[in-house]
């Protein structure tokens, strides 16, 4: 059976083999293999001097201090101990009234699940609507913003459509009113410079297999200083700093290390490869009318492309391109038969919405996947066509 051409790097990215090389040094006795809070020997030392190298891995990628790195089991967790964890910590000062939040109507689930449920949690959540291109401006948010406002979380890079939101001029203006800001950047490390003083973000969520690192871990940017405070929601130890509770996964965290190390000292070179990938796939649809490109055109990551096809449904074109790997949306939504909510949050009918298909490139992808991917979908769409227009 011939393997599909991998087109999914937006859902998860295949862990580099030096970064699997790293982790298998922290997992065998003759190892790094020790629990990282076991002082009283040497393993537990050489664990804690591993994770601390992670730590510093980490924050070099986003230019954060590494003692501002929390670590936790991935990006998911990292939203919901941000946003959870700031609400708890600032319900004290706001004298009864309802902590009110801001985000958007497209972000991640794992921000979007949890800001509902705080809804039935007696918080008040402002739900903004993006534009055409899927951005939010920071008007926007000035215009939503109140005394109780405790947080303001947008993400930098959207998962489905590639879209960069300007969260330095958001970042500006909360800062300037004393609201604090979590972006998601799961989608965003690895794939553009990422400098949090820059940006003025208080708390910034990552991923360690969106960056060619382990699935199962992840880490939370928390700014130090005293106005970021976040209350944990797993208790059991106090480990990292009170925040986050549990024993650190040396293996998995100098993963994520290495993986950030490398993506750090590669973002030029995979930016590059990435756009000449994007540039060759388009070109190769050119011959194709009714194609539209989802998003903005020039404020995106170039590997994710979220691309309509007229008069096609996305569920008969994926069926058609068995020799590709790749999805109509994000991963952690392709259990329902729903179209997109990020496509239908900027203003997309339901049978344009269901009419497309996310194709996301990678460090591993190569400029005659990107050639065969197009040759593939321009077979497969006429063909889908041709039998459409027969019926009518």
């Amino acid at each position: 059976m011939k393997t599909p051409v991998y087109l999914d790097y937006a859902a998860t990215t295949p862990t580099d083999p030096v970064v699997a090389e790293e982790m298998a040094r922290h997992l065998t006795l003759d190892g790094v293999f020790g629990n990282p809070a076991s002082r009283s020997h040497g393993y537990g030392w050489q664990a804690e001097a591993a994770v601390e190298q992670a730590r510093q891995q980490v924050a070099a990628l986003i230019g954060a201090d590494p003692r501002e790195i929390v670590w936790t089991s991935g990006a998911t967790e990292s939203d919901n101990l941000a946003i959870k964890g700031v609400v708890d910590a600032k319900r004290q000062g706001l004298n009864g009234a309802r902590p009110h939040l801001v985000t958007s109507a497209i972000e991640h689930k794992a921000v979007v699940d949890t800001c509902h449920w705080l809804e039935d949690h007696g918080c008040e959540v402002t739900w903004l609507t993006p534009d055409a291109a899927g951005r939010v401006d920071a008007s926007q948010v000035a215009e939503a913003l109140r005394p109780e406002t405790v947080l303001v979380s947008l993400m930098l890079v959207n998962n489905e459509l590639g879209t960069i939101t300007d969260i330095a001029a958001i970042g500006e203006l909360t800062r300037s009113r004393g609201v604090l800001l979590h972006v998601d950047a799961a989608q965003a490390a690895g794939k553009m410079p990422v400098d949090v003083t820059a940006l003025q973000v208080d708390l910034m969520s990552l991923s360690g297999h969106k960056v060619y690192g382990p699935k199962g871990v992840g880490a939370l940017y928390v700014r130090r200083a005293p106005e970021v405070r976040v209350e944990a929601q797993i208790h059991g130890g106090g480990h990292e700093r009170g925040m986050r509770s549990g024993t650190l996964p040396t293996h998995q965290l100098a993963g994520m290390g290495k993986a950030f190390e490398i993506a750090r000292e590669r973002l030029d070179d995979d930016t590059a490869h990435l756009e000449r990938l994007r540039s060759a796939f388009l070109k190769g649809l050119g011959s194709l009318d009714g194609v539209h490109l989802h998003g903005h055109s020039e404020a995106r990551v170039p590997g994710i492309l979220n691309v309509g096809f007229a008069g096609v449904e996305a569920e008969s074109l994926m069926l058609g391109l068995r020799d590709l790997a790749l999805s109509s949306g994000s991963a952690c939504a392709s259990a329902t038969l729903e179209p997109s909510y990020v496509l239908r949050g900027i203003g997309l009918s339901d049978p344009d919405a269901h009419s497309s298909l996310r194709f996301s490139f990678g460090r591993f992808s190569t400029l005659d996947e990107a050639v065969f991917a197009a040759d593939q979908v321009v077979r497969v769409v006429t063909t889908l066509r041709g039998r459409r227009s027969a019926a009518v």
